[in-house]
């Protein structure tokens, strides 16, 4: 008998103890408007501390006491929702974005502030800095700043050059894509964008497109297509297309990377801040035990916050990053300054140094203007270390300023209005984004004025290199990522056409005459493209030559490629409402896109599908 009740408790025990080790449930957590998934989800365990976050995918996995548990699923920017669990072994759910949570955020007094621990610039002083805004004081998007004061440059739209007089033309390529990202923010909150805030070569290079991998010594490949130009049937379109090489995570040399991140007053809200830690988090998650990061922040002052630490330590850098808060001044000169001082002290020689900067751009203390920040970035760059700009915000961005940051620093420019932008920029295009294969990317066409009567380059407009610079290899161009495409698209003219495109009026030289080379009228070139690059380290410029016939492909057997970038270019100049938008409308751009989608992995294209739609609820040309 006594047998039997020893056996009979064990039994219990047994069924006890598997209970309280429970069962584990997994499932995947997206956007209920645009099923993306959703990544750095909290995941709760309703009255306890016990939880986890989605992945880069959005999805997660924990382990469950007892089947009545019920799961808190909180996100920026999204309504919590509370599920429960019951028998359920996979639980999906959907997050509807909640509005009013990114419209006011109210800051608690200074007895919940945090003072973080920081080295100050320029001394050996660690002390504490306050990063937290004034007591009890609500902050409304829509009045912070009082006024709109964002900050665009003006935009001379390039036009139509005769072929014969200026038979060159020369350009940078542009790696940036921030325009779209904020482009997309104006007509997701139902508004037009400003007209200089559309710069229509980075919305065309947001997208990535299907160009063959190179196969010789160059670190890219270039492609070319000709084809009639869907808005005018008179003229051509040319379609430039360049592939960076691929090269998988685990193979980039060692990272040296410098986060560098306002946490001024201007920073606060959801849409800045917030928006830069969940971004920098999943960063930090596709760092190897190689790489490195540093954390330098700067307010009224610049300090820093977590010197270089290996990437196999990532709770010391996710606890540094949960610790930032904001307030105060701007003092982004020194953050700059102490940013490069960082990286070149942990520098990795043939390895991706780079500062990564994260603000609005409202810099208001100590360095501040355009031209002291540019020449101290200018400055800085011939250190081998390259940057990355990324802003944030809303009311006070000063793109114009981030921009030329960018421009002048060997770097990219991005703009991250959400997570999921922010996923694309550091997790789905890890390399891109913080790896340069080549710098001072620089293309130049001759055209042959006996196939070709004008051209005109979409775009690029700040990116216009006068003929000479292009083999002068002190002059600083566009840099270009691993896995990065470029794409640039020209109309042309063709000679003999019946086109009504008109170029610009010149008199005839007086003093001397030009002639064709009878050779350009026997040949079936239109154009002949260089390109010049340098590797990410070198000094001396390696050029490139091919030539583009005058073979047209019919519209009908265009590429993706062809129509999808045609599509982009046509929808940002109607955003423009550029005099040379010839017959486009929104249902044509539509057409095009919706022809053109491919296999769109990541949803971006069919993204872009259903802002077109918005555009033309938007516009009063349908």
């Amino acid at each position: 008998m006594k047998k039997h009740l020893y056996l009979l408790l064990a039994l219990l025990l047994m069924g006890l103890n598997a209970t309280a080790q429970g069962r584990m449930i997994s499932g995947t957590v997206t956007d209920a408007t645009s099923g993306n998934a959703l990544p750095g989800v909290t995941v709760q365990l309703k009255g306890t501390t016990s939880g986890t976050s989605t992945d880069q995918h959005g999805k997660y996995s924990i382990s469950l006491p007892y089947d009545k548990t019920i799961l808190v699923f909180r996100f920026l920017g999204y309504n919590t929702r509370e599920v429960k669990v019951g028998k359920q072994q996979q639980v999906d759910v959907t997050l509807e974005p909640d509005i009013k949570s990114l419209h006011e955020v109210v800051v608690t007094g200074y007895g919940k502030q945090r003072r973080l621990p920081v080295r100050i610039a320029g001394t050996s002083v660690t002390t504490e800095m306050v990063l937290s805004a004034p007591a009890n004081m609500a902050y409304d998007r829509e009045y912070l700043p009082a006024h709109n004061t964002e900050n665009y440059n003006y935009i001379k739209e390039s036009t139509f050059l005769d072929a014969k007089k200026t038979p060159l033309s020369t350009f940078s390529i542009d790696v940036d894509n921030a325009s779209y990202s904020n482009v997309r923010r104006f007509l997701n909150q139902g508004q037009k964008p400003p007209v200089d805030a559309v710069r229509i070569e980075e919305m065309i290079n947001y997208f990535t497109y299907d160009y063959p991998q190179p196969t010789g010594d160059a670190p890219f490949s270039v492609t070319t297509e000709l084809s009639e130009c869907p808005w005018n049937k008179e003229n051509q379109l040319l379609h430039i297309g360049l592939q960076g090489k691929n090269i998988q995570t685990d193979k980039l040399p060692a990272a040296n990377l410098v986060f560098l991140i306002d946490v001024s007053g201007s920073m606060f809200s959801p849409d800045k801040l917030p928006l830069v830690k969940a971004g920098f988090k999943l960063l930090v998650n596709e760092l190897r035990p190689q790489d490195k990061v540093a954390i330098v922040v700067y307010a009224g002052a610049a300090g820093l916050v977590l010197p270089a630490t290996s990437g196999k330590n990532k709770p010391k850098i996710m606890e540094a990053i949960e610790s930032l808060e904001a307030g105060g001044s701007t003092a982004g000169g020194e953050g700059i300054k102490l940013a490069y001082k960082v990286a070149q002290e942990s520098f990795v020689k043939g390895g991706n140094n780079r500062v990564i900067l994260t603000s609005d751009g409202d810099f208001n203390v100590g360095v501040s203007s355009d031209s002291e920040l540019q020449r101290l970035i200018e400055d800085k760059r011939e250190s081998g270390v390259f940057l990355t700009v990324l802003g944030f915000g809303t009311g006070n961005l000063k793109d114009s300023r981030m921009e030329q940051l960018a421009n002048k620093g060997n770097g990219n420019y991005a703009y991250i209005d959400n997570i999921l932008e922010a996923k694309k920029v550091f997790v789905n295009e890890f390399g891109g984004t913080l790896f340069t294969i080549a710098k001072d990317v620089k293309l130049q066409l001759e055209f042959n004025p006996a196939k070709v009567k004008a051209y005109r380059l979409i775009g690029y407009e700040n990116r216009a290199l006068a003929d000479e610079e292009f083999n002068d290899d002190k002059k600083d161009a566009g840099d270009m990522g691993a896995g990065h495409t470029v794409t640039a698209l020209y109309e042309i003219v063709p000679a003999g056409s019946r086109s009504t495109t008109q170029t610009g009026k010149v008199d005839d030289l007086k003093y001397q005459k030009t002639q064709l080379d009878p050779k350009a009228k026997s040949t079936d070139e239109i154009l002949t493209l260089k390109l010049r690059y340098k590797e990410p380290d070198g000094a001396t410029s390696k050029l490139l030559t091919t030539t583009v016939a005058d073979k047209a492909v019919a519209a009908g057997q265009t590429s993706d490629n062809f129509r999808f970038s045609a599509a982009v270019a046509a929808c940002g100049m109607l955003l423009r409402d550029s005099k040379f938008k010839g017959n486009a409308t929104y249902p044509m751009v539509l057409q095009l896109a919706e022809d053109a989608r491919g296999t769109d992995k990541e949803g971006y294209r069919i993204e872009f599908i259903n802002l077109v739609k918005s555009m033309s609820l938007l516009s009063d040309r349908r």
